[in-house]
């Protein structure tokens, strides 16, 4: 009897303080016209200091489990995606285990910048269709605002703080499509340099901000994410129009529009947070989806297209039936 997983349930976690372009313009050279002329956003959220990424990813995991009626007893491992973890060791994920009171499986990091939740979604998906597990939670979890560069008015605007979850549960594949139908991850090491983090632990010397060349990014982004669509589509007989919503990454309103447009969707199918949320890197797939289901958007029998790209360059792609 074929395995698939299933996405029993989804949570989000904002932290409460808000910042408004027009906030931002006190500080930094730039306007509110400005940053919604370039990006779509409007506003942000920061994290206050105890707002971690192990305390993020924790309540939106909390969500996630109570939205698929699961317990910590359910859970068999923790995947958490972040570029920003708590520490450099234990990994995140094992201070989400400890917090929510898990006891048994394993926990990992997994780092693919904003592409890291999909990848995640592989790994875990790949994991239970193989038998390893049969309930993982998969966590994006992010604190940006303190790897920004304040004095570059060209990245500092972009990005926000957050965590999205989901819980995957194992479910039987032989009578219905439902569930993750399938998962396609890609990286090309030799573009690490058009978006990266100037410094790591084991680099003293280096101030460990955020690098961006954004005319790069965006030129690559249309097209990687592109194929990485018709790539899931293809290998599973379905085209553009059996597509019922977009679950882009939220890193520029353009990029989500020129991905819609693509596949011929009209907007009201394509869910888009960046305008509230900004870029939350490996957070916004998940925050976007838990958001989307949360209002009645998604709906049971919705087949769903998730993809991203970040740093690395890493992209992917997932086509979900939920």
């Amino acid at each position: 009897m074929p395995i698939r997983s299933i996405l029993a349930g989804t949570g989000a976690y904002l932290p409460s303080r808000v910042v408004t372009n027009d906030e931002l313009a006190r500080t930094v050279d730039t306007s509110d016209a400005w940053i919604q002329e370039r990006t779509g956003i409007r506003q942000r959220h920061f994290a206050a200091p105890h707002e971690t990424a192990a305390f993020m990813g924790t309540e939106a995991a909390r969500a996630a489990l109570a939205a698929a009626g699961a317990t910590a007893a359910d859970v068999d491992g923790i995947i958490l995606a972040t570029s920003t973890p708590d520490q450099a060791f234990p990994a995140t994920a094992l201070r989400v285990q400890a917090a929510l009171g898990v006891t048994r499986g394993f926990g990992f990091d997994l780092s693919a910048a904003c592409a890291g939740f999909i990848y995640g979604l592989s790994v875990a998906d790949n994991m239970i269709r193989a038998g390893g597990a049969k309930g993982v939670l998969v966590i994006g979890s992010e604190v940006y605002s303190r790897i920004l560069n304040w004095e570059d008015r060209g990245t500092c605007v972009l990005f926000g703080d957050g965590a999205g979850a989901v819980f995957l549960r194992a479910g039987d594949g032989s009578g219905s499509d439902r569930g993750i139908l399938s998962t396609h991850i890609h990286a090309q090491g030799t573009l690490g340099d058009i978006l990266y983090v100037d410094g790591a632990v084991g680099q003293r010397d280096k101030p460990g901000v955020l690098v961006m060349n954004g005319r790069e990014v965006f030129r690559h982004a249309v097209t990687r994410l592109a194929e990485a669509v018709e790539e899931a589509l293809a290998a599973n007989g379905l085209g553009h129009r059996d597509v019922d919503w977009l679950v882009p990454h939220q890193a520029n309103r353009r990029i989500i529009d020129a991905m819609g447009r693509k596949l011929g969707l009209p907007p009201e199918r394509v869910v888009v947070t960046v305008d509230r949320h900004a870029n939350t890197s490996a957070a916004s797939v998940p925050l976007a989806l838990a958001e989307a289901i949360a209002d009645g958007r998604i709906r049971p029998g919705s087949l769903v297209l998730l993809e991203a790209l970040g740093g690395g360059l890493a992209w992917g792609s997932a086509l979900v039936r939920l």
